[in-house]
């Protein structure tokens, strides 16, 4: 048996969008899962055990479908995968639909640090971004994979398998990180305080007053979350803008890219303090003067003496780097 490197290596075929959802990151109840798509070829395909460890599974053979199959198994109660390029800890098997063997999977160790976007697997198995649709974390789904849903490489390479074969997969989604926030909106005094707009992906705008910049540090939740606290002792994942009181002009933003897990300790004091003790689903604003931030030391364009105003969603939480 072979394991999944890496979401089986960057190999080929372009990530397919996962339509029909806002991109919310909320639960299941705001992305309801498509209920169509199981097939009567799934019947033949048990599958049992413990959705936090690998899964018995026991398959008709030959099996074979034309089309995609998707059954729940066990469903989640968690975020729901709303976004090609959300952030998510999966455990899958595949196993031949001609033998009923288990050709690859993953390790199945409970290690969540295996973080992809939805994109990296759908590269290799392009019916996932449809398995994957609202899907929640905790869910346990068997699917049907039909001649076609298997990149060719990894069909005839990495599976042996002939391209007309069918193969059947369980994913286990681990872990489902936020792609905005999504805590409910906080009344804040904003007299003299930078305003925030978003757009309908949750990218932030700043607008800074034209006012004399606080000389403390000022947080300000925005959107309070439900979600787990930030204390700092494990790695926390978030999208975050920042830019100069006195430039108005953006210095640093993740939006666009894959938000980054950071340790409370790599960040400027200021920020640092303002995002302990916040919760995953928070949106947060952070004005940081310069005796927390910078300083006197110019940091690339941003000039000596800034005062910084950061808007930052909290998407989740990392588990903690082995030792």
């Amino acid at each position: 048996m072979r394991k999944i490197p890496a979401v089986v290596a960057a190999l080929g075929l372009a990530a397919l969008a996962l339509a029909g959802c806002s991109s919310s990151g909320l639960g299941a109840a705001s992305c309801p899962r498509p209920s169509a798509t199981a097939s009567p070829a799934l019947d033949g395909v048990t599958v049992s055990g413990t959705p936090d460890a690998a899964p018995d599974v026991s398959i008709n053979t030959p099996f074979h479908v034309d089309t995609t199959a998707v059954e729940d198994v066990v469903t989640g109660t968690g975020t729901a995968i709303v976004d090609d390029e959300q952030l998510v800890v999966l455990d899958i098997t595949v196993f031949s639909g001609v033998t009923g063997e288990k050709l690859i999977s993953t390790p199945y160790d409970g290690d969540l640090s295996r973080v992809f976007p939805v994109s990296e697997w759908v590269k290799s198995f392009p019916s996932f971004a449809d398995a994957l649709h609202c899907a929640t974390e905790g869910s346990r789904i068997v699917v049907g994979l039909a001649p076609g849903d298997i990149e060719p490489q990894i069909m005839t390479s990495t599976l042996a398998l002939n391209e007309s074969d069918s193969a059947v997969a369980v994913i286990d989604v681990r872990k489902a990180f936020l792609t905005k926030a999504d805590g409910a909106d906080q009344y804040n005094d904003a007299l003299g305080m930078p305003t925030v707009v978003r757009a309908p992906d949750g990218r932030p705008g700043i607008i800074v007053p034209d006012a004399t910049p606080p000389s403390d540090l000022v947080v300000q939740t925005i959107k309070k979350g439900d979600g787990a606290e930030v204390t700092g002792d494990v790695p926390v994942r978030i999208a975050y803008t920042g830019v100069t009181w006195a430039g108005r002009k953006v210095f640093d933003t993740t939006w666009g890219g894959e938000p980054p897990s950071v340790t409370l300790s790599t960040l400027v004091p200021g920020l640092a303090e303002g995002l302990k003790g916040q919760t995953v689903g928070s949106q947060v604003l952070v004005v940081v003067p310069p005796d927390q931030g910078y300083g006197s030391t110019q940091k690339g364009s941003v000039p000596p003496g800034s005062t910084l105003v950061y808007v930052v969603d909290i998407l989740g939480l990392d588990q903690a780097p082995a030792n």
